[in-house]
């Protein structure tokens, strides 16, 4: 590390899923990570866990990252506990009811913008200024290929995830003079715990639209986020990198 103290990485969403992949990574490079979920649960202090099982530091963080009180609440647990907080990585997510226009309410919409723009303009206000005095921050969004390739009732998840590309892109832009990094990660079909009841002629069918033959797993989005986070991609920002087999080759 170029500073005598660990880095500090918040990922949120990181007690399951990518998230729970993305933030053992951190961990393994060396970060003091903080491990967040809606509420304290076996599968959260699991991650924290192994994480210390295998020489890092971690801590879990729970909370609610849509309420701007929790928000607070998290970051100032975050700062106390483990330091500073270097690294953002805006991984939560909720609910993706699958919905037809016709059945797709305003309402809908916001929840998922609330989960895909609220939360990052909270988390955003919170952490950045600090990133500013200091000079240094990298701060990786986790969209989505469904940004590009939308499928059928799944409109307010699609059109949140192009607005939460809007919004790194725009940060990417403004924080750039101040030393911070904003890239994303939109990685295609992973399958993580959600995934389990998804029939094995969908995912064949997902397979066979993938140039390189597999689905991708949760260390191959990982591995990307590695990269914006590490002190030597200091040149690199607003970039969107696909993790996703090669189908953006047929976009």
């Amino acid at each position: 590390m170029v500073e005598s103290r660990r880095r500090v990485a918040l990922v949120t969403g990181s007690s399951r899923g990518l998230g729970s992949a993305i933030v053992r990574r951190l961990a393994a490079d060396g970060m003091a990570v903080a491990v967040n979920g809606l509420r304290d649960g076996e599968q959260a202090a699991g991650v924290v866990e192994s994480i210390r099982a295998n020489g890092g530091v971690a801590e879990m963080i729970s909370g609610d990252i849509t309420d701007e009180q929790a928000v607070g609440e998290i970051v100032a647990a975050v700062t106390e506990r483990l330091g500073p907080i270097d690294v953002l990585v805006l991984n939560a997510t909720g609910p993706q009811p699958e919905a037809t226009l016709a059945d797709t309410a305003w309402s809908d919409h916001l929840s998922q913008l609330d989960f895909f723009v609220k939360s990052p303009v909270l988390l955003g206000r919170a952490i950045i200024p600090g990133m500013q005095e200091r000079g240094y921050g990298r701060i990786v969004h986790i969209d989505s290929e469904v940004a590009d390739r939308p499928p059928v009732e799944r409109s307010a998840y699609a059109t949140a995830k192009n607005a939460q590309i809007g919004l790194a892109r725009s940060w990417a832009h403004e924080l750039a003079p101040h030393g911070i990094t904003v890239n994303a990660v939109a990685p295609g079909f992973i399958a993580v715990e959600r995934h389990y009841t998804v029939p094995a002629e969908v995912k064949d069918a997902y397979i066979a639209t993938v140039p390189v033959g597999r689905m991708g797993t949760p260390d191959d989005v990982a591995n990307a986020v590695s990269f914006f986070a590490a002190d030597q991609s200091g040149f690199v920002t607003g970039q969107r990198l696909q993790i996703d087999g090669g189908r953006t080759l047929y976009v």
